[in-house]
């Protein structure tokens, strides 16, 4: 061997041994710094002195302690402390959560290798003891030839989570839910790949929570799966644009969160769970027809139109509703004065941001929400603008309405991002100070609620803010001093957010 290759070899030596004395350094000073074993001694006492593999001082406690102690390391250090000690290899082979992902690979593995890391990971491990299994393959073409074989190596018995990104033409194989893991699996997510399941798939009787996102499955073979999931509480579905019927059996009485995001194509939501007590939606508007409506408690919805929907059908279909949380795609109607009642309703979220709202709505109309909402304790309002175009509070006539004498008694904090001089937004403040005989904060940000410097760094900048928002925050400021300060209680606090005098001094 020359010279040359000689010196190549040994500082390739050199380097790998660095390498493993800087792991044993981070995996000692990870357990040293642990509270909950005070009995541990200081680790990497081995007899190498060059950090070759060692026993990491194991002896004086039982191996599954030492594998206990594996297990809550994060995985990167998990792999690492296995390249130092004979225990930590026994146990990283029955390691029982496995997070698969170019993020976590790619520190220790070259992105080229991502896909013969993961093969010799699951490859290599005993397939005893694994309950957890995060694949996410990102649409890496260079995987595909190994997903067969690795969801092979995944579907172990035993298994209870199971969360997968695969690619949008793969096929998942029901196959492998199979009898050895229906018994075990409670969380299943599949994302980015064909999910066809059918009548013969058989009971999953342990799942409990199911997550399906850009999966290709229609509503009659969502339906076979849910059907068979009846212990099944919490359904999350975002993007299955193939399904236009979402029908939810009866036979889930378990199921009390439901999560409907991003479909273009669906048009009816029917759910005849009986225990359905909370809803996340976001898309266009669809018909919602429930089997118990009477036991909703929380829903949050995103569509078009969505505030004058909520004040006028809500109030008789929903009538329990304790959160309500609406967030306008377009808002073009106001919200009508009714007589319904939202008699439980405790925390209320309205989002009307720029770009969803004509200059003519009247934001006053929201008063409607406080009006019929007795026991209302929070009040959230995201109304930012780009470019305020109401009616401002200082032009035209300065008679503001009021609201018939009306106290509130639960009304304890009320926050208004993006508060500007637009009138109509004085008059419903004024009108929630007025009546509001409860109120301890009240916020009013006059920019959009985000952004803001901590202004302990000097390096530290506001995000850029256009000169036209800059100069509606100084006009609601002078709002908020002129017709709202003054009306505020002695026991409630008022805070006024306006734009940084450091990074803006001239405003």
């Amino acid at each position: 061997m020359g010279l040359l290759a000689l010196q190549r070899l040994m500082s390739v030596k050199r380097e790998r041994r660095r390498r493993r004395q800087r792991a044993r350094n981070r995996l000692t000073i990870a357990l040293n710094e642990r509270e909950d074993w005070p009995f541990l001694q200081r680790v990497g006492d081995g007899d190498s002195q060059h950090g070759e593999t060692t026993n990491c001082s194991t002896t004086y406690l039982p191996e599954d302690i030492w594998h206990h102690i594996h297990f809550l390391l994060p995985m990167r250090d998990a792999a690492r402390a296995a390249c130092l000690s004979r225990a930590f290899l026994r146990s990283w082979r029955c390691h029982p959560n496995l997070t698969l992902d170019l993020p976590t690979l790619c520190s220790w593995a070259h992105e080229e290798n991502f896909s013969h890391n993961i093969d010799n990971i699951l490859r290599n491990h005993s397939g005893i003891g694994l309950k957890v299994v995060n694949l996410n393959l990102g649409g890496e073409d260079s995987t595909f030839p190994y997903v067969d074989n690795w969801l092979q190596v995944a579907f172990t018995p035993g298994i209870q989570g199971l969360s997968l990104s695969l690619y949008r033409k793969y096929n998942f194989p029901c196959s492998l839910l199979s009898d050895r893991v229906r018994n075990s699996i409670r969380h299943l997510e599949l994302a980015s790949c064909v999910f066809r399941p059918t009548a013969e798939l058989g009971p999953l009787r342990s799942l409990i929570s199911l997550t399906l996102r850009y999966v290709r499955i229609t509503g009659d073979e969502l339906e076979c799966l849910l059907s068979n999931s009846l212990a099944l509480e919490q359904l999350d579905l975002s993007n299955c644009r193939e399904i236009i019927f979402l029908k939810i059996p009866c036979v889930l009485q378990q199921l009390s969160f439901l999560k409907v995001h991003g479909w273009c194509k669906l048009r009816v939501i029917e759910c005849k769970g009986p225990n359905l007590s909370s809803i996340d939606f976001i898309g266009e508007k669809v018909k919602l027809s429930l089997g118990e409506p009477l036991q909703m408690k929380k829903l949050h919805m995103h569509c078009p139109n969505v505030v004058c929907y909520a004040r006028t059908e809500l109030p008789s279909y929903m009538p329990y509703l304790e959160t309500l949380e609406l967030s306008s795609g377009t808002e073009v109607v106001n919200a009508p004065m009714l007589p319904t009642k939202f008699l439980y309703l405790k925390h209320l979220t309205i989002f009307i941001r720029d770009g969803t709202i004509s200059p003519s709505y009247d934001y006053f109309s929201l008063v409607s929400f406080f009006d019929a909402s007795p026991s209302l304790e929070t009040l959230f309002l995201d109304v930012s603008q780009i470019d305020m175009k109401h009616e401002s509070v200082f032009g035209g006539s300065s008679h503001l309405r009021q609201l018939p004498e009306h106290q509130h008694n639960c009304l304890k904090s009320v926050e208004i991002i993006g508060f500007s001089s637009a009138k109509s937004l004085v008059e419903l403040a004024c009108c929630i100070v007025k009546n509001a005989v409860s109120l301890e904060r009240l916020t009013l940000d006059t920019l959009h609620g985000w952004g803001r410097c901590t202004g302990e760094a000097y390096y530290e900048t506001c995000w850029p803010i256009g000169n036209a928002v800059l100069e509606e925050a100084s006009r609601a400021v002078v709002a908020i001093r002129m017709y709202i300060e003054d009306k505020v209680g002695p026991t409630a606090k008022l805070t006024v957010l306006e734009p940084c005098t450091r990074c803006y001094p001239s405003r």
